[in-house]
């Protein structure tokens, strides 16, 4: 199993500065990838602008988006602007999809009902593989229409291998059946691994199959006591998946090693590593980091 490293800043905590202290000290350390969620209604940076700026920082570290909504967006712009960074980045960028977070203030940003984006994920998705892959797109559905349509340019290796979020039963069911990869978050070890088994299980009825190495997850960490804003958090994510001790999904900086051990016996092997306070100065950060976690990498 190859393990691999990467990171994602605390929530809304990017400037300027951050960002090129962050990309560059990823790249100097040995770590595998950057990460950036994205919250339209929050102080959260647009995750595109930033994997730009990265990209012409760096030149080795892949890019992600750890998840970006889909529902509120066309999939022909979509399909340009993500291909188009993949171009500028030289075939760096890992995109990640979901339906969106469960806020209010989201739901207005992308103008979508929360009942309505999976029947609009299901429909997009597709649609931004075939873009990709170059033909002309002929499609009549109910959201999108298009006529002969071809995009360009195109992913540098010609396609994406598209991860999914998502952690309820029927985001693990729509992984299965449509991603190439699925990254949790907020989940304890033994919430890993039967989400990992049910993504399997899914694709094995859809009469596909999910590489093994496919499956990974966002860890929080923290150093010292969970802080009173990410305590509110937490209890809100928890609220979809149920109970558990925060201990056994935001681990202590000291218990980082041994946490992400028990996340690789769950069958997972990609990690994104996300600070819950921003850390004063992220050289220092990603050297307490380097020596918590990177040990467990096999491949840099």
């Amino acid at each position: 199993m190859i393990v691999r490293i990467g990171m994602a800043p605390a929530s809304g905590a990017l400037g300027p500065d951050s960002l090129t202290a962050l990309a560059l000290g990823l790249e100097r350390e040995g770590f595998d990838s950057l990460w950036v969620s994205e919250r339209a209604s929050g102080r959260t940076l647009d995750p595109v602008v930033v994997l730009t700026h990265a990209a012409a920082l760096t030149s080795r570290i892949k890019l992600g988006t750890a998840v970006m909504t889909v529902p509120g967006r066309s999939p022909a712009l979509l399909a340009k602007e993500l291909a188009s960074l993949d171009v500028l980045s030289r075939g760096r960028l890992l995109p990640a999809f979901g339906l969106g977070q469960r806020l209010p203030a989201e739901q207005q940003a992308f103008g979508v009902r929360r009942e309505e984006r999976a029947e609009i994920f299901e429909e997009a998705l597709p649609l931004l593989r075939r873009f990709w892959a170059g033909g002309a797109v002929v499609h009549d559905g109910p959201r999108f229409r298009y006529d002969g349509l071809r995009i360009e340019p195109r992913p540098v290796k010609g396609f994406f291998d598209v991860w999914m979020g998502g952690t309820s039963d029927a985001e693990l069911r729509r992984t299965g059946r449509l991603s190439d990869g699925w990254l949790a978050a907020f989940t304890t070890p033994a919430e890993a691994e039967r989400g990992r088994i049910a993504v399997q299980d899914a694709a094995a009825a859809a009469g596909r199959e999910i590489e093994e190495e496919h499956f990974g997850a966002v860890v929080p960490y923290r150093r010292g006591p969970l802080p009173e804003e990410a305590a509110a958090r937490f209890a809100r994510v928890r609220r979809v998946s149920g109970p558990a001790d925060p201990a056994d999904v935001v681990p202590d900086l000291d218990g980082l090693e041994t946490h992400l051990k028990r996340l690789i016996e769950a069958g997972l092997s990609k990690f994104v590593l996300a600070p819950l306070s921003p850390p004063a100065d992220w050289d220092t950060e990603l050297a307490d980091l380097r020596d918590a976690a990177l040990p467990l990498q096999t491949r840099r």
